[in-house]
């Protein structure tokens, strides 16, 4: 039944329809969205004029992105680049887009791939592709845990069999750790999930995977998720064990180049990583023994469609710093990189284009994607403690008036 947008409006008001409904009552998705948009402004008394405008269709954005959409926020975006990357599949050169309200941070990024070019380019290997999903299951005692854990353990290949009949591209890798906790198991199930992040297909998978085992046991499932996966949270398990794409990226920095470009020394930059990344992350009791991987992980997530939720985990990491005889060896590592190059939002108009630029939309681009990341990583991490070294951070952000 369709309604004009005052009738919709006056029908909100009085609650004969609710929030999440008018799509019911309108011909598009887009409209829909529009008289949402009108309502709150109506009932806040607050003009949303810079949130109305956008140029995506709200119509899968509305079925499979956000629910209520009202419109877009807009975040600034700008390019940083070339970065060149060797991963062992490709040489990839390219600029990068990345979404930031941080001033400063795309110039220091900037200069990061400045220093990599001038280095010959930097090293990328991707150690693993794997998504995780843990579920809690209660036994009546102890003995009956450990046993659930050997039943699991014995059973693997039937298992991986009724999981893996639920998707066409997902591979059930392992189910390691098993975790027992008094009368609690926690099985986390390892998958590899191809050029999609993976989350929704390993639920599904893992829930088939529950029937059998609460089928053929005397368990309880206490949850789908126990914790233990470990998503959207920074946990030691994901930082050890990997999660999404664990990945590392190195380069060697000529002499010259830390003295021209960074503008210090070699030694100065390896005392910095050890007394701030190790030293000072470890006092702190952190997970990330790194600068700011959140920075540039965050910027690219945004341009390309990634879910921001999973900037906690790609922050997790260690940042290595070494002199080469005078030359400066540095690294970053990325255990838990969780990214697609299809599906969620990666279907965006905004996201098809950050990922077209990059040529890394699409099947079989995930790998590429992946590098990329970690290579701009490794470019902001670079810059920053460089510029820590040589006493330059708040020079920078003063400069640019930040």
């Amino acid at each position: 039944m369709d309604l004009t947008q005052d009738e919709i409006i006056e029908k909100l008001d009085s609650g004969e329809i609710r929030i999440f409904e008018i799509e019911k009552y309108t011909k598009t998705a887009n409209e829909a969205a529009d008289i949402r948009r009108k309502y709150i402004e109506i009932k806040t008394g607050t003009q949303l004029k810079h949130i109305s405008k956008y140029s995506i269709d709200m119509t899968d954005t509305a079925k499979k992105n956000i629910e209520n959409p009202i419109g877009t926020i807009q975040i600034p975006v700008g390019v940083v680049g070339p970065i060149v990357i060797d991963n062992n599949e490709e040489n990839i050169e390219t600029y990068v887009p990345m979404a930031t309200t941080e001033g400063a941070l795309l110039a220091s990024v900037n200069r990061g791939c400045s220093v990599i070019r001038r280095s010959n380019g930097c090293n990328v290997s991707i150690l693993s592709n794997q998504m995780t999903r843990a579920p809690v299951l209660k036994t009546k005692s102890v003995h009956d845990a450990n046993k659930l854990k050997k039943w699991i353990e014995d059973n693997f290949d039937k298992i991986k069999e009724v999981a893996q009949s639920t998707t066409n591209h997902g591979k059930l890798l392992k189910i390691d750790p098993i975790a027992i906790v008094g009368r609690f198991v926690y099985p986390r199930f390892v998958y590899e999930t191809g050029d999609s992040m993976g989350m929704n297909m390993v639920t599904i998978a893992t829930q088939k995977a529950l029937d059998l085992i609460e089928k053929e046991n005397n368990i309880h499932i206490i949850a789908l998720s126990g914790n233990f996966c470990v998503d959207k949270k920074a946990s030691a398990v994901n930082l050890i064990e990997g999660r999404g794409k664990s990945v590392v990226a190195e380069v060697i920095v000529p002499k010259e180049v830390v003295e021209r470009v960074l503008k210090t020394t070699t030694d100065a930059i390896v005392e910095v990583n050890y007394a701030k990344n190790l030293v000072g992350s470890a006092i702190a009791g952190s997970y990330g023994y790194n600068a700011h991987y959140a920075n540039m992980v965050a910027a690219i997530f945004l341009a390309t469609g990634q879910d921001p939720a999973h900037v906690v985990e790609g922050s997790l990491g260690i940042t290595s710093a070494e002199n080469d005889n005078g030359d400066l060896y540095f690294s970053v590592t990325l255990p838990d990189l969780p990214v697609a190059t299809v599906g969620g939002g990666t279907r965006l108009e905004t996201a098809v284009e950050s990922l077209n630029l990059l040529n890394a939309k699409g099947s079989n681009k995930v790998n590429r994607y992946a590098s990329i990341v970690a290579g701009i990583v490794l470019a902001g991490e670079l810059s920053l403690v460089g510029a820590l070294a040589a006493g330059h951070l708040a020079r920078a952000h003063e400069e640019l008036g930040r």
